[in-house]
């Protein structure tokens, strides 16, 4: 069944782009949107293929001109999801996955409920605080000032958990790309056997490693 819109989100330092390259590699069918972004490239990155890097000038016009399904403002840069991704990926008889923030998550929800959204957890605020300080150094970010704010931003991001219709603890990898494959196979009701370890992920079942991680960062 295709056509299904697959929302992942997570506080920066969660390893989610880790997770999503795994499960593209594991799972047929799936259409990765690539975001537009005013932010500038980092390392390897290419154009059209990480993002599409553009000008504020360009990514404001798109806003005025109703192109995106979603976009957000993040640390100063913006982030959108073009609305001709829906289009493009039911086009080519496929499922559409989103990696976005929770500001755009939130406004896609709004937009079409019945979106099957992921959120992915750190394990610890400890590993959360090493992944961020490890990112802002390797983007040559060494304020402890912006580190905090990352680290703030990440912590209101955790509270938005509840919203999303699955969430899983990303602490063993293998394990949470299995879990992130049984959620797609469940939700295109592929079969019995992925049902189990799917549903403990729901948000609304709230499985006891789910909970521990919450405790942990106060929520």
């Amino acid at each position: 069944m295709a056509g299904i819109l697959f929302i992942i989100s997570a506080p920066s330092g969660s390893g989610k782009s880790t997770l999503v390259s795994q499960l593209r590699s594991m799972v047929e069918g799936l259409e990765f949107s690539i975001s537009y972004t005013t932010r500038p490239s980092r390392g390897s990155e290419e154009n059209g293929r990480e993002y599409h890097f553009t000008s504020r000038e360009e990514f404001e016009r798109m806003i005025a001109t109703g192109d995106f399904l979603e976009w957000a403002e993040v640390f100063g840069n913006y982030y959108g999801t073009a609305l001709s991704a829906l289009d493009h990926a039911k086009e080519a008889g496929k499922d559409l996955l989103l990696d976005i923030d929770v500001q755009g998550a939130v406004q896609v929800m709004k937009k079409l409920p019945e979106a099957v959204s992921i959120f992915i957890l750190p394990p610890s605020p400890e590993v959360l605080e090493m992944r961020l300080r490890n990112r802002s150094a390797a983007e040559k970010m060494t304020s402890e000032t912006v580190i905090q704010k990352r680290l703030a931003e990440a912590r209101n991001e955790l509270k938005q958990v509840w919203d999303y219709k699955y969430a899983l603890v990303n602490d063993v990898l293998e394990q949470a790309v299995a879990e992130m494959r049984a959620i797609v196979l469940y939700e295109r009701s592929a079969r019995e056997a992925v049902e189990t370890l799917a549903k403990s992920c729901r948000t609304d079942a709230a499985s006891p490693k789910l909970r521990a991680v919450l405790n942990a960062f106060g929520g």
